[in-house]
Formats: C-alpha cells, structure tokens, sequence
C-alpha cells in the first residue's frame, strides 16, 4: 500500500513538472518577428569565460528590464527602463566596432537569462516575467532620438531630487543629459538617505592618504549639490573617485570622523546620468505616461521606431 502512495505521488510530482517546464517554455518563447521585419541580433560578452551570445534584441531588452528594475515597479515606469534598456544598447550596438555589442553586468547593461530569473523569483516568475514581457512588446522597436540619431541613454536607481549633467560625470557634453529636477526621489524612499562607517584606517587606506590626522577641505559642488571635487590631507579627489575608491551610493555624500570612525552619508543611488529608475516609477505613480517619464529626464528627445 505504502508503495502505491508513493508511487502516485512521484507521478503527480512528475506531472506538475512537466506542466511547469512546458509553461515555462510556453510563456519565454521568444517575441516573434513580423513578416517584413529584419531581426536585429545583439552579441553579448560574458566577461567571467570570454564567451559571446547571441540574442534577438527584444528577448535581450527583457532580461534587462528584469536585471535592471523590479518587477514591482509600476507598468509606465517599466516601458519607460524597456526604452532606454533598447536606446542604450542599440547606441552600443552602432558605435562599438569590437566583435561583441555588450558586456553583461555593470560596465554596460545588466541581462539575466530566464533560467535565473525563475531561480530568483520562484512562485512568482510567471506574473513577473509576464508583466515585463508586456512592458517590452508594448514598446517593441521604440528607442530614443535627438537630431534622428540614437541617443547614449544613460540610467540609474535613484537621484538625491535632481539628476546630473553628463559632462560632470563622463566628460561627455550631451545636450539631452542636462541635470533637470526629480522631486519623486525623496526621503521617502527606503535608503534615499544612507550613512556607510568604515574605520579611520580603511578611509586613509583606500585613498592613499597618510592617517596620522584627516583635514577635509574645499570642497566643491555641482548645482545638484553632488561633489565635484574635494582635498583631504592636502590631496584633491574629484567626487567620482571617492566614490569609487570608498564603495558609496552616490557622489552627494558628506564625511563626519568620529573617534576611529569614519561616517559617510549619501544621498541617492547611481552616478546621477539620465533617467532615475526610482524618480519614473514615481512619475508612473502619479500618472505620468512613459512617454511623458522619458522626455522629463531625456530632453527634447524623440520615441522613434527602428
């Protein structure tokens, strides 16, 4: 009897397997390709075995929007990432005369495949994976123009009230990257503000400073109050080097020394370019469309169809 009961539910378990591997399947099959259309393939480089991939753009733009943005975010705000995931890489595609158009991870975009996503996701990867599949379908084939060409559609997580102008941060003068106010990142959102504390020898140790005593001084900030440059013991950072040097949120950071420690609080997330993920949902939030959400943080930019 035992056996039987065992065996039924093997059988049973077997059975809903199979159901979820066929769904799976069912509901990942790639987004098709119309009659006429040329499909556009993206290479991409995974830089941790040199190996390249290729990939029909669409899929590819979903497993950014679902690397890049949760998948709790409000629909407008994730057709809005789905855009500028596409312009981004298009802009990569067109410009980088090497034998692959993208790095997977942070030096470009992020990308997971689906088998990643259901690992991370779990119960919940056929509403999440639908919701952003809708969000790139929706938006097939849109990307973002100034004077007809594809624009460099920088993004990031979350602004400290207002975004920053591209020069300052990539030496690249873009005229649709000008710093324009996001007052939808605020103190409301969990980890706007941030205090990070390392050690007195951890802070002069990653700046190559000497330790017997710290003087901060000078120090300058761009008119979105992010720093652009700051001397410490007689020797001056810009404020994207203490922020890499040091592992901080963002480049709008304080620095209070407390006995053996150093405190250093940020505001925001992201080095400040383009569109805040955070400000678009909260522009998704309060009604705006995802045309509305890209123009606000790209300017006087064009959704135009490849």
């Amino acid at each position: 009897m035992k056996n039987k009961i065992l065996l039924a539910v093997v059988c049973i378990l077997t059975a809903i397997l199979f159901i979820v591997i066929f769904s799976v399947k069912e509901v990942t099959s790639p987004i098709p390709v119309l009659e006429g259309e040329t499909p556009i393939i993206i290479r991409l480089l995974n830089e941790s075995d040199n190996s390249i991939t290729e990939i029909n753009l669409e899929d590819y733009i979903i497993g950014v929007v679902a690397a890049e943005m949760p998948a709790s975010f409000e629909m407008e705000a994730l057709k809005a990432q789905a855009i500028a995931a596409r312009t981004f890489a298009m802009y990569k595609k067109n410009t980088r005369n090497l034998n692959y158009d993208l790095i997977i991870g942070t030096k470009d975009q992020a990308y997971k495949d689906n088998k990643t996503l259901l690992a991370q996701w779990n119960v919940n990867f056929f509403s999440n994976y639908l919701k952003i599949r809708e969000a790139v379908e929706t938006t097939k084939n849109q990307v973002l123009t100034y004077n007809n060409e594809i624009i460099n559609a920088f993004y990031f997580s979350m602004s400290n009230g207002y975004t920053e102008n591209c020069e300052l941060v990539f030496s690249q003068d873009l005229p649709y990257l000008n710093s324009v106010s996001s007052e939808w990142d605020n103190e409301s959102l969990n980890n706007y503000s941030f205090t990070k504390t390392i050690s007195k020898q951890e802070f002069c140790s990653s700046l190559e400073i000497s330790c017997e005593t710290i003087e901060i001084k000078d120090v300058t900030r761009s008119d979105s109050n992010r720093v652009l440059s700051i001397t410490i013991n007689e020797k001056t950072f810009k404020g994207t080097e203490v922020r890499t040097k040091l592992g901080l949120r963002s480049t709008d950071f304080t620095i209070d020394i407390i006995d053996d420690n150093v405190n250093i609080t940020t505001k925001g997330y992201g080095h400040g370019v383009g569109m805040s993920q955070y400000g678009a949902n909260g522009m998704a939030k309060a009604g705006y469309t995802y045309e509305q959400i890209l123009k606000h943080y790209y300017q006087n930019t064009e959704i135009t169809k490849l």
